[in-house]
């Protein structure tokens, strides 16, 4: 049996195994393994202090909460990314409520989050290019790390990046790549790189991820091209191979592509690291491969929207989720690459040791993430992806 064999069951019986108690003050002693229940950590914070103040404690702590109950918050979040029974906890465990409310596409998030009135939205979730232009435009709150101790649970590979090197404003989530998949048994061809997808023999048998940057992108280096390529003449080139791909694509899907594959729909696909994984463990001919010319990596981080509701509620929900515990649990569920040093240990080698979860270095090493591009160029990504899904 693998460790997402049964998840949703799983959750709902750790779930119901916890108490106030073990909520409340976290203790070593009190964690059991992750196979069976698991007594979920400590969700305090600490005395209000200054923005930036150093994290610091053991692997999972809580300080003397000021969110006494009756607190409300909202967390914007991709779909499939946080199981609802970890909200229900925090909530029976201190009286406050999270709401979780999901998106499908880092675009619309940023969409929503920029033009909605300020303090309409909590704790959000973005990865690096939005993280950096929300904070450019004004959009974030510099966090108290006085309320976030766990925050030194972070491994150091994932903190200080490109969009906010102080890490003034965000903390790691989660992060993976989108790798290719297919399913040795009944793909007629195998799957080794990008060029494989083309052969006729996969014709209306493909899933791939609706996520215009990611495709595009993955077209761009398999044609030798940077992954945010912003010349007009490359990307003339990188429509005419996305429009031979076409009749070899059946689903696009960012929600749940690992679906297509498990139930046979589809027997080959690029998608979500943790999409791959699931469907490994679903269905064992299911195999993982990283094209030779790199492939889209990313990091998912949470932030605080300017004009909150209540900033140390959502710091505090932060640190909460930095718990080992409950960071391992959540990996359990949806297995992303996990930051949490501290939840890897309590995860084990079936976890650490999978490709799909944790890619080999030298394919992160070829891998990309999205970029800015000027609005020129962004324009005519967006028109070839609609020429290309018409």
């Amino acid at each position: 049996m693998t460790i997402w064999d049964g998840q949703a069951d799983k959750t709902r019986e750790v779930i119901m195994a916890l108490d106030r108690r073990s909520f409340v003050k976290w203790s070593a002693a009190s964690l059991l393994t992750l196979s069976g229940a698991v007594a979920l950590g400590g969700c305090g914070g600490g005395a209000d202090a200054s923005a930036g103040a150093a994290p610091g404690g053991g692997a999972g702590e809580a300080g003397g909460s000021a969110a006494a109950g009756g607190g409300e918050i909202s967390i914007f979040i991709w779909s499939e990314y946080l199981p609802q029974e970890i909200l229900d906890a925090f909530r029976d465990a201190t009286g406050n409520t999270v709401n979780m409310v999901t998106f499908t596409s880092t675009a619309d998030m940023y969409a929503k989050v920029i033009s909605s009135p300020e303090g309409s939205f909590d704790l959000v979730d973005a990865d690096g290019i939005y993280v950096k232009r929300l904070i450019d435009e004004g959009y974030l709150e510099p966090l108290d790390f006085a309320n976030i101790p766990n925050f030194k649970n972070m491994g150091a590979g994932f903190l200080g990046q490109y969009f906010d090197p102080e890490n003034t404003y965000s903390v790691p989530y989660m992060g993976g790549t989108a790798p290719l998949c297919y399913n040795a048994a009944t793909c007629p061809v195998p799957i080794r790189g990008y060029d494989d997808l083309f052969d006729p023999a996969l014709a209306n048998s493909l899933v791939l991820l609706s996520d215009f940057r990611v495709i595009m992108g993955s077209i761009n280096k398999m044609l030798g091209f940077d992954f945010n390529e912003t010349d007009t003449t490359k990307l003339a080139q990188t429509e005419a191979k996305l429009m031979e791909l076409k009749p070899n694509v059946k689903l696009l899907d960012s929600d749940s592509p690992k679906t297509a594959i498990i139930n046979g729909d589809c027997v080959a696909g690029l998608m979500y690291s943790a999409e791959v994984a699931i469907a490994m463990s679903e269905v064992p001919d299911v195999q993982v491969v990283f094209p030779e010319q790199g492939q889209y990596k990313f990091q998912d981080n949470l932030v605080i929207a300017k004009g909150t509701k209540n900033k140390q509620l959502c710091e505090e929900f932060l640190n909460y989720l930095m718990e080992p515990d409950v960071s391992a649990l959540i990996s359990q569920v949806f297995p992303y690459t996990n930051p949490n040093t501290a939840a890897l240990e309590l995860l084990g080698s079936e976890y650490t040791d999978n490709p799909a979860i944790n890619p080999p270095q030298s394919a992160l090493d070829k891998g990309s993430e999205t970029l800015d591009l000027p609005s020129d160029v962004l324009d005519l990504y967006n028109d070839i992806w609609t020429r290309f899904t018409q």
